[in-house]
């Protein structure tokens, strides 16, 4: 099992998602079958915080699941050797639960593990961490597409 890192320059290689989109800063482990951890740090600067919110600025859930799902894309991509701006579809969640605030300041960490593979379509259980504490949770799957 080889462990692995990845800037943002090699991740632009491998996921199609770009600025304002794309929610991953680097990857700092991955086992290149079954696990992967990225990192997204979060600043004041990013463009959803003005209208969310102005007097207390929160990462939309939806985006911190968004990152996770990109997070997840990478190790797909990654198993099936096949990187290089190839689709990857999100076609469910599961069991989401937002446990805190993710606020400008905070770097998250994300944690995906494989839990089943049939073919091209991925189930993931996904964690993301602000420090040591857990932010959101959630199950998702992916298909990789042509």
């Amino acid at each position: 099992m080889r462990e692995m890192s990845m800037d943002i320059n090699e991740i632009k290689k491998i996921i199609p998602h770009r600025y304002p989109f794309l929610l991953v800063d680097r990857i700092i482990e991955c086992d290149m079958e079954s696990r992967i951890i990225g990192i997204k740090n979060v600043s004041m600067n990013e463009p959803f915080f003005p209208g969310h919110f102005p007097e207390f600025p929160v990462m939309p859930g939806v985006l911190i699941i968004e990152a996770l799902a990109q997070v997840g894309c990478i190790l797909a991509l990654k198993i099936l050797k096949k990187e290089g701006h190839s689709s990857v579809f999100f076609t469910g969640i599961d069991a989401a639960k937002f446990r805190r605030p993710v606020v400008p300041g905070d770097q998250l960490r994300l944690e995906l593990v494989k839990i089943k593979q049939r073919g091209n379509i991925f189930r993931f259980q996904g964690r993301a961490f602000v420090e040591d504490q857990l932010a959101t949770e959630c199950e998702l799957q992916a298909m990789l597409g042509k």
